[in-house]
C-alpha cells in the first residue's frame, strides 16, 4: 500500500495523509479487524518518511480507535465497538480548529485564578497544603463543595462527599469499590464514551439500552434488567454527553422506580448540571438511597480544575474513599483550596454564568450556520450532536472533516456494541477561541456536508 503512494508537503499534514489512507483501507475492507499493520520503521521506508511522521501517524490512528497496540504482536487494526479511544487534549495545530474535546468557552477561570493567586498563601488553611490529607479530600474543602452542591443533593453533610480528580476519576473509584469483574452496568446505548472504557479496564461488561427523545426507554431499561441481572445503571441525565438530551422529571420518576425495583445502584453522571439554570430534580435528591452522584468543575468552570465530587450514601462513602486511597493516596490540596476559595468568593458562579452566556451566544451561531440540518442541542450545552445526511457516517466524516481543518467525534466512539452506533458526530462549541473561529469551523463542516456523495466517495 505505501510503497505505491508518494506523501507530499501541502494543506494536510503527511503523518494525517498517511493516518487517513489507513483508515481508507480499513473503511474499505482492505484492512480488517485484528489484521497486523506492517513495523512503523518498515512504512517510514516504503513510504519515504522519517520513523517520527508515522509514529505520529498511528497516534492519531489510536485516538480515532482504529489502531491498537499489543505487547509481541506490533500494531493491529482495532475493533471500535471495543477498544474505541477518545482524546483528553485538543491538537493544537497552525491551521486546525479541534471542536472534539470539552474545553472553557472563555477566560474566567484564568481570569479568577489570576485574582486569587496573590492572597492564597494569607489563606488560614495555606500551610496545611505540604502534608499528606485523608483520602475522601480536606474537611474544609468537603465542606465547600457539600454547600456548593447542596441545592442539587438535598444534603449539606460533608460525610458524603469524596473529592476526587474530576469526575472520571469519580467514576473509577465508585466502580472500583462496588462493581466486579464480570457484572454487566447498563447505559444508554449512546452514551459518555469514558464509562466504556473503565468497564473495559474493569472486566465490567458495558450493556446498551434502547433510547428515543426523551433519552433512556424505561420500557427498554426494564427488559435490560430481567435480561442481564446488572449491578449498577450508568446515567448522564442533564445535557447528556453526545445527545444534549435532559431527561423529563417523569421519565427520571419511571427510571429510579425501575431501579429500585431490580435493586440496581444509580451512577448519575451530571457534571454538565450547573451549566442548566432550570432542571429536573437530579437523582440523588429523589432517590438518595440508592443513587450515587458525580459532579465537579471540569465542565463548568475549566477541566485544567481537576476537581470532582461524589456524593454517595453514608454507608458506601468509606469504600470509596478506600479505593481512592488505592489508587492515587489522595487528591491535591492545592486544587482543594483553589476550588474552595472560589466557592467561598463568588468566582465559581461568576465563571459558570459567564460560561453560559459564552454558550447561549455559540449555540445561536451553529443554528444559523447549520440551518437545515439535524442537530441535537442545547442553548447551554457545552457540544452539539450533528446527525449526519446519507451517506455520511461518523468516522468517514470526521475525516473529511479533519481533512478540512475541523476535528469532530466519530459517533462510533460514543457507541454502546456495534449494533448502537449512530452516523452522527458531536462537536464542542466551547473548543474553538473565538465566536469566529467558531463560525469558520461550522462554515466549513457546512461545506464538507453539502459536498455529499462526491465528497464521501473520496473519503472512502
Amino acid at each position: 500500500m505505501f510503497e505505491k503512494l508518494k506523501f507530499t508537503p501541502g494543506d494536510v499534514p503527511i503523518y494525517r495523509q498517511i493516518a487517513d489512507r489507513i483508515a481508507s483501507e480499513i473503511s474499505e475492507g482492505r484492512l480488517a479487524i485484528g489484521d497486523r499493520l506492517p513495523p512503523q520503521r518498515d512504512i517510514a521506508r516504503m513510504a519515504g518518511v522519517n520513523l517520527t511522521t508515522v509514529t505520529r501517524a498511528f497516534a492519531d490512528l489510536q485516538q480515532r480507535g482504529l489502531v491498537e497496540s499489543r505487547p509481541g504482536r506490533g500494531s493491529i487494526i482495532a475493533d471500535p465497538s471495543i477498544t474505541a479511544s477518545f482524546k483528553s487534549s485538543p491538537v493544537e495545530e497552525q491551521g486546525f480548529i479541534d471542536l472534539s474535546v470539552n474545553r472553557p468557552a472563555t477566560t474566567g477561570y484564568l481570569e479568577a485564578l489570576a485574582a486569587l493567586m496573590p492572597h492564597l498563601a494569607d489563606d488560614r488553611r495555606y500551610p496545611v497544603l505540604q502534608d499528606f490529607h485523608a483520602p475522601e479530600g480536606p474537611a474544609w474543602a468537603r465542606e465547600a463543595l457539600a454547600a456548593w452542591l447542596a441545592p442539587v443533593s438535598g444534603t449539606n453533610d460533608p460525610a458524603q462527599v469524596i473529592m476526587t480528580n474530576g469526575a472520571q476519576h469519580g467514576l473509577a473509584c465508585v466502580l472500583g469499590a462496588f462493581a466486579r469483574p464480570g457484572d454487566s452496568i447498563l447505559a444508554d446505548a449512546i452514551t459518555y464514551q469514558g464509562i466504556g472504557a473503565l468497564c473495559r479496564s474493569l472486566d465490567l461488561t458495558l450493556r446498551p439500552v434502547a433510547m428515543d427523545a426523551g433519552g433512556m426507554r424505561p420500557d427498554a431499561f426494564e427488559e435490560a434488567c430481567v435480561a442481564h441481572n446488572p449491578s449498577a445503571v450508568f446515567l448522564v441525565p442533564t445535557l447528556h454527553n453526545p445527545t444534549t438530551i435532559t431527561l423529563a422529571a417523569e421519565r427520571r420518576a419511571q427510571l429510579a422506580a425501575i431501579a429500585r425495583k431490580h435493586r440496581l445502584l444509580i451512577i448519575e453522571d451530571d457534571v454538565y448540571r450547573p451549566l442548566k439554570e432550570v432542571a429536573p430534580p437530579a437523582f440523588v435528591l429523589s432517590d438518595p438511597d440508592i443513587t450515587i452522584h458525580v459532579g465537579g468543575l471540569s465542565k463548568c468552570v475549566a477541566p485544567g480544575l481537576r476537581l470532582g465530587a461524589v456524593i454517595a450514601p453514608k454507608p458506601m462513602v468509606s469504600d470509596i474513599a478506600a479505593m481512592l486511597r488505592i489508587n492515587c493516596w489522595s487528591t491535591s490540596p492545592l486544587n482543594a483550596l483553589v476550588a474552595t476559595r472560589m466557592i467561598e468568593d463568588g468566582l465559581v458562579s461568576s465563571v459558570i454564568a459567564g460560561q453560559r452566556a459564552e454558550f447561549v451566544a455559540r449555540q445561536a451561531i451553529v443554528r444559523e450556520v447549520l440551518s437545515g440540518f439535524d442537530l441535537m442541542t442545547d442553548d447551554v450545552a457545552t457540544h452539539f450532536w450533528l446527525q449526519l445526511p446519507d451517506p455520511w457516517h461518523g468516522n468517514a466524516f470526521a475525516r473529511a472533516a479533519s481533512q478540512a481543518g475541523v476535528g469532530v467525534l466519530a459517533g462510533e466512539v460514543f457507541a454502546v456494541g456495534r449494533d448502537s452506533i449512530a452516523h452522527a458526530v458531536r462537536i464542542n462549541v466551547g473548543a474553538a477561541r473565538s465566536r469566529a473561529s467558531l463560525r469558520y469551523a461550522l462554515e466549513a463542516l457546512r461545506e464538507v456536508l453539502s459536498g455529499g456523495r462526491r465528497l464521501f466517495d473520496t473519503m472512502i
